[in-house]
């Protein structure tokens, strides 16, 4: 939780957030036409008589968006419903040529679910009321048009499943952490690209707030948040704003609003519509949209492996501490790079230790996917395999990587070679080494047989500084045990 959540809850208050978030289905082609769902091409090249609602142009369903929804359900244990059905919003806006969007309202395809994440340590549940099927509108353009706008229909009938959440969030950070991993589980599953610069992944967050206890406050919609550090900062503003507003005795106004990211700071948009103002009626042109149970089945068995799933097995097959399952099945290519490495090197806690450590730290620092990553799988588990067998200390390890890495070389056991790294194992040439230090270091030994702990901690490093690191710690700390007894 931010320190600004944190001091709003000492001031009395409680934050009480929802989620509402358009995730766009990967289909070739649109939910109701054959026009393509390409991201980038020229304005108006990808809409077709059905996107630019022509007279007598009519919408056929795309059993791929309908599949997608399916898939989403199952991933996070909801209802399916066998019949839903297809509604027309009505509202007017230049991107929305038919003046109506076509989308669900009373019966929607997906009832339920849950999502489960941690916020820390702490285990959290938000639960969903609906994700429902719908088309997306075009896009209004105010570049580049001197005082006009433009209308591009590209994105006019693009498929999204709009995932609705019950208000059952309280800070910020927990919100956020929420829409972190149902953007893990819409990507994992490949549902959705998760592209939130593209508009792929885009979150509106309905936030109010209220004395703990009282009845709901009345909320106010931010719209379009299009990353997870926008999305913390406009709903802690916001937060900041109603509690002021609250407490100048004004009353807060139901209002979809925007976040200015320049500013830092919400700005109302207008009025916030409810479900009458938009006149849904079912959509006459469209059937109700019948999905049986052998079809929800199949998609059941052909599902990959969901990443909570993955997680327990992750721990009950490798005897992985939770906390390492959960950050290794953060993505899917991420979880099959440590199962190739544990796998191949048969040390899963050590593969877990540099995935999480060495690989990811070089990968952060370089801005790279683990897809791109300057060591392979294969790379990891052979030199992981040569710290289980001694050949090697941790910290010649380190050498290594950083070798492959850079691309001096691509052997793990040349590259050991090459170095001088193999570890001192031979007890007579280290023991002659630590007596060398203990001569050299004599008050350090006083210290040391003096119940000084630090003392012997320096002595360790004198050794294994003298073996250039090649030393086995282990037996280092042995010998100088044995011979300052």
């Amino acid at each position: 939780m931010s320190n600004d959540a944190k001091s709003l809850l000492v001031q009395g208050y409680e934050v009480v957030i929802g989620f509402e978030t358009h995730t766009q289905l990967t289909t070739q082609s649109k939910i109701f036409s054959r026009a393509s769902t390409a991201f980038g091409a020229a304005p108006n090249t990808q809409a077709s008589a059905v996107d630019f609602a022509l007279p007598g142009a009519l919408p056929v369903m795309n059993k791929g968006a309908v599949q997608r929804a399916i898939e989403f359900g199952l991933a996070v244990n909801a209802h399916i419903a066998e019949q839903s059905v297809f509604a027309r919003k009505n509202y007017f806006y230049p991107d929305l040529p038919k003046g109506y969007q076509i989308s669900q309202f009373e019966i929607p395809v997906v009832q339920g679910g849950r999502v489960e994440f941690f916020l820390g340590d702490e285990k959290k549940s938000v639960r969903l009321v609906r994700a429902h099927l719908e088309e997306d509108a075009g896009k209004s353009l105010h570049e580049d048009f001197i005082g006009l706008s433009g209308i591009d229909l590209n994105r006019a009938g693009t498929p999204l499943l709009e995932i609705v959440t019950e208000p059952d969030m309280r800070s910020s950070a927990e919100a956020v952490a929420y829409a972190r991993e149902l953007h893990k589980i819409v990507t994992w599953i490949g549902i959705c690209d998760g592209n939130m610069q593209e508009g792929s992944f885009r979150c509106d967050a309905n936030v109010s707030v209220r004395k703990p206890g009282a009845p709901l406050g009345t909320r106010r919609e931010i719209k379009n948040l299009n990353s997870f550090k926008f999305m913390q900062q406009a709903m802690d503003y916001e937060i900041r704003w109603q509690i002021g507003q609250l407490e100048d005795g004004h009353a807060i106004q139901q209002a979809t609003v925007l976040f200015n990211a320049d500013t830092g700071e919400t700005r109302a948009m207008r009025s916030k519509e409810d479900a009458a103002d938009y006149r849904y009626f079912p959509d006459p042109d469209l059937p109700p949209l019948m999905i049986g149970r052998d079809w929800v089945e199949r998609v059941r068995s052909e599902m990959t492996e969901l990443p909570r799933v993955m997680a327990q097995r992750f721990v009950a097959d490798y005897g992985l501490p939770t906390y390492d399952a959960g950050q290794l099945t953060q993505s899917k290519p991420i979880a099959a790079y440590f199962e190739a490495v544990a796998l191949a090197s048969k040390q899963p806690k050590l593969a877990s230790n540099w995935v999480m450590g060495e690989l990811s730290r070089r990968l952060n620092a370089e801005e790279k996917s683990i897809e791109v990553s300057g060591i392979s799988a294969h790379q990891l588990a052979v030199l992981i395999g040569r710290i289980a067998d001694n050949t090697i200390s941790n910290n010649a390890a380190k050498q290594v990587f950083e070798a492959l890495w850079t691309g001096e070389g691509k052997d793990v056991d040349a590259l050991i070679e090459a170095k001088g790294l193999n570890q001192m194992n031979g007890a007579d040439e280290l023991e002659k080494i630590i007596d060398e230090v203990l001569a050299a270091n004599s008050k350090n030994v006083e210290e040391v047989r003096a119940g000084n702990s630090k003392a012997f901690n320096a002595l360790v490093g004198q050794a294994m500084k003298a073996t250039k690191g090649r030393a086995n710690p282990a037996q280092v700390n042995d010998l100088l045990k044995k011979k300052l007894a």
